[in-house]
């Protein structure tokens, strides 16, 4: 079983979407190659995902990989692709031994073969868990997710599945990478950035952000459950002026 914090689970947020940023100056600075970072960086999201069953945390939504991250050097971006296949092939048994049903967003088309088959197959192997729903944004940005949405979209409208006179602002989710998904409550980023890069923009409308200097290798479970019990203390309006 996973090793919850030993707290009592308080009015949190249900979903929590993080921008994992910082691993390559975390490397830097102690010396080592980038990648160094990226895969202590790995090691976080596994304490991550652990921790959020004790703190309330249904769904959890980690950036892996944007589509813009293909501008980083040749040997970065092999490097990621092996990280990330030796990561599904070490942890699959553990996630779906614990509970996690693993989704993925983003394009895969420019995904090399073994690494989709891989993706596939984890999805395959976790769909019946519930405990957490662990998604990992991979080669994702938030408005290519919207324009292969719209696509798709127009293509029903064009072969008469879709009226256009229905197309409203519920419609457009139905079509996103993200359509089984309930929008993030919280959005956290590290390394000290006060940007949102691109991700998660239609579902993120709404959501609460929290930008923190912290590098991602250095983020713990008990810095998120910071976090997560910050966030009981806000009030949400969503527009509205509470009486």
């Amino acid at each position: 079983m996973l090793n919850a914090p030993h707290t009592v689970p308080v009015a949190g947020p249900r979903h929590v979407a993080i921008i994992m940023d910082g691993n390559g100056r975390w490397a830097q600075a102690r010396g080592r190659p980038r990648l160094f970072g990226h895969h202590a960086g790995a090691r976080r999201v596994r304490e991550v995902v652990e921790a959020c069953p004790g703190l309330g945390v249904k769904y959890l939504t980690v950036f892996a990989f944007s589509t813009e991250n293909w501008k980083r050097t040749q040997a970065e971006v092999a490097g990621l692709m092996s990280l990330f296949r030796r990561y599904i092939i070490k942890e699959t048994r553990t996630l779906k031994e614990n509970g996690i049903r693993v989704r993925f967003i983003g394009d895969r088309v420019r995904l090399d073969a073994k690494l989709i088959a891989l993706m596939d197959a984890l999805e395959e192997e976790t769909k019946n868990n519930d405990l957490v729903h662990l998604t990992v944004a991979l080669n994702y940005g938030g408005r290519d997710e919207v324009a292969r949405a719209t696509k798709r979209l127009a293509r029903d409208v064009a072969e008469g599945r879709l009226r256009p006179e229905d197309v409203g602002e519920e419609t457009l989710p139905k079509y996103l990478d993200t359509r089984v998904l309930p929008d993030p409550d919280l959005v956290i980023r590290t390394s000290g950035e006060a940007r949102i890069s691109n991700f998660l923009l239609w579902q993120s409308a709404y959501s609460e952000y929290e930008f923190i200097d912290t590098l991602w290798p250095d983020f713990t479970a008990g810095e998120f459950e910071r976090l997560c019990r910050n966030f009981g203390t806000r009030e949400r309006r969503f527009g509205a002026v509470l009486a």
